[in-house]
């Protein structure tokens, strides 16, 4: 068995000490992390050789997005995709070579597409659509056994948040962004880990806004999630959010995500 999590940490420098902690309690095998907002070089390496996550990835850029996976199970990277084709650090993709061997773990950080979602006034909203395109066309090609983690920045159902008709004009549920992930699921056949393990419409938030007490009102949106092909989804034996981490002292807006495999 091999447990894999994913998380935005939201600058993996500034949260070094919650992503130590969060290693020390849960124990993944593979941690994937996006919005690490660092280059390569001023990654906290040693915090995570320290904790015995000597096989690491990272595909990182000065101050914005970034993704790395760390590992305790050796593997070897196989791509950088930029879907967003404009060379923002938002890919990385590897192949387990010990325990898990031949599963390839992508990890991906789509963008959050701004505030208007109408992509004739808001370049960035018709990037995040092309970006999902992109992906999609990858997707169609796929013949291996994959699984794809991240910040979708998109909560597809109804009960992926927390008032559906108040966000449907809302950039990450709007009617169109739905409709291009599931282009995107269908092209694979991905099978959502999240909801096949806590169904709908049973509560699932990754994320709560900053500006908005995140407890008392729970304003949640699932925009963190873990796509399996369908024969690695039919080995998936558990999966679950650690909401603690957003009580911790200044934290992620995300919270992690553990699934675990047995392969």
């Amino acid at each position: 068995m091999i447990s894999i999590a994913t998380w935005n940490i939201n600058s993996v420098r500034l949260r070094a000490d919650q992503v130590e902690r969060f290693l020390t309690q849960e124990a993944p095998d593979v941690l994937c992390l996006q919005e690490i907002k660092t280059a390569e070089s001023l990654f906290p390496h040693d915090v995570f050789e320290r904790l015995g996550y000597t096989h690491r990835a990272v595909h990182g850029q000065k101050g914005y997005h970034g993704v790395a996976t760390v590992s305790r199970i050796p593997f070897r990277e196989i791509g950088r995709h930029d879907w967003q084709d404009n060379g923002e650090a938002r890919h990385v993709g590897v192949e387990l070579i010990g325990p898990g061997q031949g599963l390839i773990l992508e990890n991906v950080y789509i963008p959050a597409g701004g505030d208007i979602p109408d992509r004739t006034v808001n370049a960035k909203f018709g990037q995040k659509l092309d970006f999902l395109e992109r992906m999609t066309r990858w997707a169609d090609k796929l013949d291996k056994p994959t699984l794809i983690v991240g910040d979708f920045n998109i909560a597809p159902l109804e009960s992926d948040v927390y008032d559906h008709k108040a966000l449907l004009k809302v950039v990450s549920h709007t009617p169109l962004e739905v409709e291009t992930l599931q282009r995107f699921a269908d092209a694979h056949g991905w099978v959502d880990l999240g909801r096949k393990h806590i169904p709908a419409p049973e509560r699932n938030y990754s994320w709560w806004s900053y500006r908005s007490y995140w407890r008392q009102k729970d304003q949640g949106r699932r925009l963190d999630h873990m796509w399996a092909s369908p024969d690695v989804a039919a080995q998936s034996l558990s999966h679950r959010f650690v909401e603690e981490t957003r009580r911790w002292d200044q934290p992620s807006d995300h919270v992690p995500l553990v699934t675990e495999l047995s392969l």
